[in-house]
């Protein structure tokens, strides 16, 4: 009796306990089903979650923008004179003559074709292929049809013919559309633009409102191509918030807008892939997150971004919980693209793959994990050439780390102006808190081989360069989509060629190191180097990228 009055005592507690902090320790092969979910309702919120992130859910959300109006505008060859302004403004900036062409321009991909299997294949909305990009969201609110970018903008890339779902977008061009579209509703009144556009009274309302919450959005280009700054237009919009949006005043909150130190610190940085999320109890590329449901808070950032009204915002969190978890199942039970599933596993020398394994248990095993492999089973001798590369088990750390590899630090110090976050009513109800943090997350490598350029400012093109000092690694190079995998892609390096094709040699798709925010060095003294000289020969470095390409 008195055994059964302890457990119903700590039970209750245990429920209210949030199971989304840096204490939860995560298990051999990490959460892919993180609430718990019977097998029926696994599938059902994972196929659901994966519709959410190809429409964006959150239909009060801020920034809404009148489709057929818009369609209009971008016909070829609209007389209309402010319209000739705007594309003379925006001229040697964008070419977009059309929606679709806008969409491209947003660097949005083809939905996976129905023939696709397994991870290449998402459930369409509507059960039917769309015929536009994935990651173009519609939205009717008020008799009008809207348009938005949706979680797949930022989170799918095409891959040698297939388009990824929970990949990341090597070039995502959504901030971009941020401050373009800042700057040409500011030249139209909505009476203007239902003259100019032939909009309708409901897609008038659309567009004033719009315009009302673009004026709490903060934007900054990003440094280079393929990497965002959506962290930084978080802080930048809350500077744009008035006093009464924050249900907890603070005298730091008193000028509006202020200015903010990310208007000026490069903060840039990739968008991660989703499959590696389950594996880890801190959140964000630099673990800074150390509490909170990451869906949860990625919604709520997206939308400060957006402008979007906090208190409606809050109410619409609140009603739409299971909204929330069938992201969360779709985003922690992601997988990553195979290397066999676009090559032939007798590309994978198996002597050196099994090398590598040694160097990486000795050399990187520490910091990002060990991965079991089905070349060490009893039964080894019987499986198929593919079988045998595969990953039995994934053991990364139960407690995330968060290590300081000299990479470059102004990303990881830019949370410090993220911190405000923690201040909203809207943080605390989800229990989400922000501790800046010194260095980054050391990543599962689940996957690593078709995630490259690598660190989180892209600065290194390929493994090569990662195993390579960082003094020696390439100064500039360009980059550009993974379609043909004989010129896009260098498999013995195992990332992009360092001659690329000539389509390629653009100023858009040049990285340079030099700039601020994009350093090379880091992630080599006491790993690779040893009192500045390397510890790894060449050899060793093609045995290790053969075991990482199997991961």
């Amino acid at each position: 009796m008195k055994l059964l009055l302890l457990v119903l005592l700590i039970v209750p507690k245990l429920s209210q306990a949030n199971p989304w902090q840096e204490a939860t320790p995560i298990p051999i092969n990490g959460r892919t089903n993180p609430l718990n979910l019977s097998a029926h309702d696994f599938i059902k919120y994972k196929e659901a979650g994966q519709i959410h992130a190809q429409s964006y859910p959150v239909d009060i959300t801020g920034i809404l923008v009148p489709y057929y109006p818009t369609k209009r505008l971008l016909k070829p060859n609209n007389p209309n004179p402010l319209i000739a302004f705007l594309r003379n403004l925006f001229a040697g900036v964008t070419d977009i003559s059309s929606f679709s062409a806008l969409t491209k321009w947003l660097g949005l991909h083809p939905y996976p074709s129905k023939s696709d299997q397994g991870i290449y294949s998402v459930p369409y909305p509507n059960g039917e292929r769309p015929d536009h990009l994935m990651g173009l969201g519609f939205i009717d609110r008020n008799n009008a049809r809207g348009f938005t970018f949706s979680c797949a903008a930022c989170h799918s890339a095409e891959l040698f013919g297939k388009t990824v779902l929970g990949m990341t977008n090597r070039f995502p061009r959504a901030n971009d559309f941020f401050i373009y579209g800042k700057q040409a509703q500011s030249y139209a009144s909505p009476s203007v633009f239902q003259n100019i556009s032939d909009a309708s009274n409901a897609e008038r309302e659309m567009y004033r409102e719009m315009k009302e919450s673009i004026r709490r959005v903060g934007v900054i280009s990003p440094v280079t191509m393929g990497l965002d700054t959506s962290l930084a237009q978080v802080a930048l919009s809350l500077a744009h918030r008035e006093k009464d949006e924050y249900a907890t005043p603070s005298p730091h909150y008193e000028n509006w807008p202020r200015r903010d130190p990310l208007s000026r610190i490069r903060a840039d940085s990739k968008p991660a892939v989703w499959w590696n999320v389950k594996y880890k109890n801190r959140f964000l590329l630099d673990g800074s997150v150390v509490s909170g449901n990451p869906i949860f808070t990625n919604i709520l950032w997206n939308e400060i971004g957006r402008g979007t009204d906090l208190h409606k915002l809050e109410g619409w969190l609140k009603k739409n919980q299971k909204v929330i978890d069938e992201l969360t199942t779709a985003v922690f039970s992601s997988e990553a693209p195979k290397f066999t599933d676009f090559f032939d596993a007798s590309k994978i020398n198996l002597d050196r793959a099994k090398r590598g394994e040694k160097i990486f248990l000795k050399t990187c095993a520490g910091c990002h994990g060990s991965y079991d492999k089905a070349w060490n089973l009893s039964n080894a001798d019987q499986l198929s050439a593919n079988e045998i590369l595969q990953t039995t088990n994934v053991r990364y750390p139960e407690q995330t780390k968060v290590i300081d590899v000299g990479t470059d630090s102004l990303r990881a110090k830019a949370m410090a102006s993220l911190k405000q976050l923690n201040n909203l009513a809207i943080s605390k109800a989800n229990q989400t808190e922000i501790r800046v943090q010194r260095g980054y997350v050391p990543p599962p490598l689940v996957g690593i081989w078709a995630r490259w350029p690598y660190f989180h400012n892209n600065s290194a093109p390929s493994l090569c360069a990662v195993l390579t000092s960082g003094k020696k690694r390439p100064l500039y190079y360009y980059s550009g989509e993974a379609r043909n995998p004989k010129t896009d892609f260098d498999l013995e390096c195992n990332g992009y060629p360092l001659k690329p094709p000539s389509n390629w040699r653009k100023s858009d798709y040049l990285y340079d190191s030099r700039k601020s925010g994009l350093s090379r060095m880091g992630h080599d003294e006491g790993i690779f180097l040893k009192n500045g000289q390397e510890i790894l020969s060449a050899e060793d470095k093609k045995d290790l990228i053969q075991f990482l390409q199997t991961l």
